[in-house]
């Protein structure tokens, strides 16, 4: 089952990094988000990715290019050149690198690398800048039963704001934190069937308009997962992360 991972995206809200590097490369700790992500779906045994890429795509391409694992991993250096890894990441990972375009939105990124899903009955996908402790399994196995033709996760927003209520006068009637609320968000996290193809049209983006197509036929499933889950759109939100993962407190690392 292959994983589709969005990485095209500029990044306009987290600017201190994105002038350098797309979003998706980012670090927290000494490697990219990107790198988090992958290696989430690959603890789980998905490890099939097909990188959708856009903004400075090769800047993704140089780091996987020259990936080196002793960054990452324990290793014992023999004779003073000699690496012997303790462990290894990506030795077993198969990587497809795609230019999807500059400017493409996530369903254009979509229907770029459906060539690359061929034969692919469902697959994965997301869109590389979230990350969480979901079971991942669990969530795919539980969408398959559900038999709908597309499934993401539908989690609690992380930013902190305020839903506000009024009157038609606009007198406030009601002020709660979104924590307060009933409000959930798309998530990402999605597990598509291949026929998701058959609604979607040129210059879609993947949750308007296909995702609108699929409601009334009762064929898109939203997971409700209230456990961690954590979105990096914002500087702040990099170090929030940041500081989970130097703390060695980062429910994301599931391996």
């Amino acid at each position: 089952m292959k994983v589709v991972l969005f990485c095209g995206g500029m990044g306009t809200r987290i600017r201190d990094y994105s002038t350098s590097v797309p979003k998706p490369m980012v670090p927290i700790g000494y490697r990219p988000i990107l790198w988090h992500v992958m290696k989430y779906y690959a603890h789980f045994g998905y490890k099939d990715f097909v990188l959708a890429l856009g903004y400075k795509a090769d800047v993704v391409k140089d780091y996987f290019l020259h990936y080196d694992e002793a960054i990452s991993n324990d290793f014992v250096l023999r004779g003073g050149r000699d690496v012997q890894l303790m462990h290894t990441d990506m030795h077993d990972w198969n990587v497809a690198f795609v230019d999807t375009g500059l400017t493409a939105n996530i369903g254009e990124r979509l229907m770029a690398v459906r060539e690359y899903l061929d034969g692919e009955e469902v697959f994965l996908a997301n869109y590389s800048d979230g990350v969480s402790d979901l079971d991942l399994k669990q969530y795919v196995n539980d969408s398959l039963e559900a038999d709908r033709v597309a499934s993401f996760l539908m989690v609690r927003p992380n930013q902190t704001f305020h839903v506000v209520g009024t009157r038609d006068d606009g007198t406030v009637s009601s002020i709660h934190h979104v924590s307060q609320t009933d409000v959930w968000i798309n998530g990402g996290f999605f597990v598509l069937r291949h026929d998701i193809f058959d609604h979607m049209e040129a210059g879609d983006e993947l949750v308007v308009e296909p995702f609108q197509r699929l409601i009334p036929r009762r064929q898109l499933r939203a997971h409700r997962y209230d456990g961690f889950f954590a979105a990096m759109d914002t500087f702040k939100d990099r170090e929030v992360l940041e500081e989970m993962w130097r703390a060695g407190h980062a429910p994301w690392k599931v391996w």
